[in-house]
């Protein structure tokens, strides 16, 4: 036998060996993925995608089993169940991570960027990763972040042009601190409440509005007992990817890997997605009966004014070298960024 045959037939044998052992690392797992939105909005979009590559990737061992429309629990409880063990994945906002590490409060301040690409920046920059590094001391696996959108606020009492159309309107908001003393200094009346029970809280005028994004108002029918629709853009939600770490543990370097992949592979789909149903959301909100208006750019700067007291004051009680961390890079990004 030649030397190159020699040398062709030991890398086959390396090559079928390397296959093999890859192989043997994957095992079959059926992965359950919940959160809180509808399967018509960017986020089922992206799990789907996700679920389609890490199927193919891992020779269809890998499933993931998606549970939408919250069928798991508020996100708060999801995410126990996650520390705990007893399910794999979650796509959650970061406003509700902050009750975990609370530097994830400091995503949700408002009035941070004018687009999808400065708040992109931000996730996947330094400030971002570092606070990927906070989540496996806290049980959790965080493999990256989605956009889900600006955040605009609807209403059936009245269009919100300017801070003082705020006045006295009972909001529903995310309960975090940020949201609270946010819509507390446009003096609104904030109201906590979980996502589940704002649909017949509207309905019911126990409140006369809500803030989501565009895709979330239309995909949870907020049309249906909402008049009005206003661009106030005051901050960018954006989901982290979680996965259990006690899930992640067990997985073998190739699964992680494979996982992985299967986020950097989806992540820009489901921005993509994102855009696009962002822009036909709005329409269909519009042609749903929604009255919407835009802000004038003089009445957002003053709505970051009357917030940046509330900014100021939580900064103050957050880690001093992630706040500084974080105003570095947002200074970056709104100069670099457009």
């Amino acid at each position: 036998m030649s030397l190159l045959v020699r040398a062709l037939s030991a890398t086959a044998i390396c090559v079928a060996l390397t296959v093999g052992a890859s192989a043997q690392d994957v095992q079959e797992r059926t992965i359950r993925w919940g959160h809180l939105n509808n399967t018509d909005h960017p986020v089922s979009f992206g799990v789907q995608k996700f679920a389609e590559i890490l199927l193919a990737k891992s020779g269809g061992k890998m499933k993931v089993r998606e549970f939408a429309a919250s069928q798991l629990g508020n996100e708060l409880q999801q995410q126990s169940a996650l520390r705990g063990g007893t399910q794999e994945m979650l796509s959650a906002s970061t406003t509700s991570l902050a009750t975990v590490v609370p530097e994830f409060g400091l995503i949700d301040f408002p009035f941070l960027f004018n687009t999808t690409e400065q708040a992109d920046a931000l996730a996947t920059g330094k400030f971002g990763a570092a606070m990927l590094d906070t989540l496996p001391s806290k049980g959790l696996t965080g493999l990256g972040y989605w956009g889900l959108g600006f955040r605009n606020v609807t209403n059936s009492t009245r269009p919100i042009t300017k801070v003082e159309d705020f006045g006295g309107l009972k909001l529903r908001v995310i309960p975090n601190p940020v949201y609270l003393e946010s819509f507390s200094a446009f003096k609104a009346n904030p109201v906590p409440m979980a996502f589940g029970e704002l649909y017949s809280a509207l309905e019911t005028r126990t409140v006369d509005g809500q803030e989501n994004p565009y895709t979330v108002i239309l995909s949870n029918k907020f049309y249906e007992v909402q008049k009005y629709v206003s661009a106030t853009n005051h901050t960018f939600t954006l989901n982290i990817i979680l996965v259990s770490k006690v899930f992640w543990d067990k997985l073998s370097p190739t699964e992680q890997r494979l996982m992985r992949e299967a986020y950097e592979e989806s992540r820009g789909y489901q921005k993509e997605q994102t855009r696009l149903q962002t822009e036909k959301a709005l329409a269909e909100l519009q042609a749903k009966g929604m009255q919407y208006n835009a802000i004038a750019p003089e009445e957002t700067d003053r709505m970051r004014k009357a917030v940046q007291p509330v900014v100021d004051k939580i900064s103050a009680n957050l880690r001093a070298d992630t706040v500084k961390l974080f105003n570095e890079e947002v200074e970056r990004i709104r100069k670099d960024v457009k």
